[in-house]
C-alpha cells in the first residue's frame, strides 16, 4: 500500500515537529529559531508514528532561496546531522552544481531515527527562513512495508512446509533417478525463495527502522519575486526608482534652459515694449 501526502508551495509551512521530549529536553521557545520552528509545527499535519505503524517514510523537501546562499545553508544541515550523531542521523549523498551562469542547484539525502525525521525538517526549514528563502515544495511518502512482511512471512512458512514434504518424500524412496532429481530442483528451488524472502524481510526492516528525507535546493537564478520577494513590491520599487530618474533628468534639464530661456522671454518683452512706447505720427490734414 502506497500513501502519499503532498504539501504545496501555498502551504509554506514544513512537515513540523512530532517528536516527543522528555521534561529535560524541553525546547527554548525563546529563541528566534525556536519560535520559527514552533511556527513550522503549528501549521502542518501530525502523521505520527503510532498511527502508522509499520509503514516507512520518506520525505522530501525542496527550499527555494539565493543562489548564493545555498551552500551555507546546505552545510548547517550539516552539521545538524552530525551533531545528532550517526545512530540517530546520516549523510548518504551531497551533491552542488552550478546548472547555469550564477544559477545553483542542490541536495542533500539523509537517514533518521524515524522519531526525529519530521523536527529534523521543522529546525531545516527554520535555518532557510532565516536565510530568506522559502519552502517551494514538500512531500511525505509511505509504503506499508509491515505488511510486505507479514505477507512474505507467510510465504515462507509455505515453502517451509513444502520442503519438508518433498524431503520426506526423498526418505521414503521408491523414486527412480527422473523423479529423484526433479523433487531436488523443487527443493533447491524453495530454498532459493526461502532466502530471498529474508533478505527482503531485512530490507523492509531497515526501511522501517529508518526515514529517507532528501533536501532540495534551487536557486532563484537571480529573477525577482522569488523567495521572501514580493513581485508587487519589486514592481512598485522599479516604477518609483523610474520616476525618480526620469524627474531627475528633467530637473537637470531644466535647470541648464531655464536661464537662457528667462534672458530671451525678457529680450523680447522689452523690444516689444520699446515698439509700443514709441510715438505716433499726426494724421495728414484733411484736403
Amino acid at each position: 500500500m502506497k500513501m502519499k501526502l503532498l504539501v504545496g508551495a501555498m502551504a509554506l509551512a514544513l512537515v513540523g515537529c512530532g517528536e516527543k521530549q522528555s521534561l529535560d529536553e524541553a525546547p527554548d521557545t525563546s529563541s528566534p529559531a525556536a519560535e520559527a520552528a514552533a511556527t513550522a509545527e503549528e501549521a502542518t499535519p501530525d502523521v505520527g508514528l503510532t498511527a502508522a505503524p509499520g509503514v516507512a517514510f520518506d520525505y522530501s523537501y525542496a527550499f527555494r532561496l539565493d543562489d548564493d546562499r545555498i551552500a551555507k545553508v546546505q552545510s548547517e544541515h550539516a552539521e545538524a546531522c552530525e551533531t545528532l550523531g550517526t545512530a540517530r542521523c546520516r549523510i548518504v549523498d551531497v551533491t552542488y552544481q552550478m546548472v547555469r551562469e550564477n544559477e545553483v542547484e542542490a541536495q542533500t539525502q539523509f537517514r533518521l531515527d524515524p522519531g526525529i525525521a519530521r523536527k529534523f525538517g521543522a529546525d531545516a526549514l527554520a535555518s532557510v527562513e532565516k536565510a530568506e528563502g522559502v519552502l517551494a515544495d514538500a512531500a511525505i511518502n509511505g509504503e506499508d512495508v509491515g505488511t510486505q512482511i507479514e505477507q512474505s512471512q507467510q510465504r515462507s512458512v509455505g515453502a517451509a512446509a513444502e520442503i519438508e514434504r518433498l524431503e520426506a518424500r526423498l526418505r521414503q524412496g521408491g523414486l527412480d533417478k527422473a523423479e529423484r532429481a526433479e523433487v531436488l530442483k523443487r527443493i533447491a528451488s524453495l530454498r532459493g525463495q526461502l532466502e530471498t524472502e529474508r533478505d527482503g524481510r531485512r530490507t523492509g526492516e531497515a526501511r522501517i527502522a529508518t526515514t529517507r528525507v532528501v533536501f532540495n535546493y534551487v536557486g532563484t537564478g537571480g529573477l525577482p519575486g522569488i523567495g521572501h520577494q514580493n513581485p508587487f513590491g519589486n514592481a512598485w520599487t522599479t516604477l518609483l526608482g523610474s520616476g525618480g530618474t526620469l524627474l531627475s533628468v528633467v530637473l537637470v534639464a531644466g535647470a541648464a534652459i531655464l536661464p537662457w530661456a528667462l534672458l530671451i522671454a525678457l529680450i523680447v518683452f522689452l523690444i516689444r515694449r520699446f515698439r509700443g512706447g514709441r510715438p505716433t505720427e499726426p494724421p495728414a490734414p484733411a484736403a
